[in-house]
């Protein structure tokens, strides 16, 4: 069977005017995670990535240590949902005045949480977001893309949302559960599947291997 290693994009300035790029940090994450896949050997037949800053800042500095991968395939399905359009239509539905939670990240995430729920279970839905369902065809269009072709090991930069709603599709999980692994993904994390023409297989969830070391263990993020 093929392998797939699906991963998180590294370390992004959450609380900053741009998230959507990666801190110094996130950066030293993405050149560890290249390093690592040197070291085992891991050669990549093909590449894919989505569109936004985050995801192409990572897979240079993958590409940085691991200066034999493949130029990466980019595809909108592998984006990130826009949490900032969801939190605004969750506080406009309640009638609830917009709140900065950018600075504050367990204010922030406790209502994350319960947006992303309400937008998994279909209570919520706004015109400036597509629908989770939406969303979660375009993931499955993304696992079809990833499938394509006669590639024996593929990586895939992309974010949490996208990673857990794949996973959680191949595990059959409730749209609430792939919520709960969304927000639980490390940055620069692997998740792994194996797959040929007929199946996909779970093997792995949030692997930071390049970071498990005593010196390292600081690095280990979640946003």
């Amino acid at each position: 069977m093929a392998e797939l290693f699906l991963v998180r994009h590294a370390q992004a300035a959450f609380g900053t005017d741009d998230y959507d790029r990666l801190t110094d940090l996130g950066h030293q994450q993405a050149r560890w995670l290249g390093e690592y896949f040197v070291e085992r050997g891991m050669a990549f037949d093909r590449v894919l990535s989505g569109t936004l800053r985050r995801h192409r800042e990572t897979l240079a500095g993958i590409a940085e240590t691991d200066t034999a991968l493949p130029s990466a395939e980019v595809f909108e399905g592998l984006n990130e949902y826009r949490a900032d359009a969801l939190i605004t239509a969750y506080q406009a539905a309640r009638g609830l005045p917009p709140v900065d939670h950018g600075a504050d990240r367990r204010t922030h995430f406790r209502l994350l949480r319960e947006v992303l729920y309400a937008w998994a279970d279909g209570s919520l839905q706004t015109d400036a977001h597509p629908s989770f369902k939406t969303f979660s065809a375009g993931v499955r269009a993304a696992l079809d893309r990833m499938r394509e072709g006669a590639a024996r090991r593929v990586l895939v930069v992309s974010s949490g949302g996208p990673i857990s709603t794949l996973l959680g599709g191949v595990l059959e999980l409730a749209p609430r559960m792939m919520m709960n692994l969304n927000l639980q993904t490390r940055n620069a994390a692997i998740s792994e599947l194996a797959f040929n023409a007929h199946s996909v297989h779970f093997i792995s969830f949030n692997g930071v291997p390049h970071l498990d070391r005593p010196e390292r263990r600081a690095a280990i993020t979640y946003s």
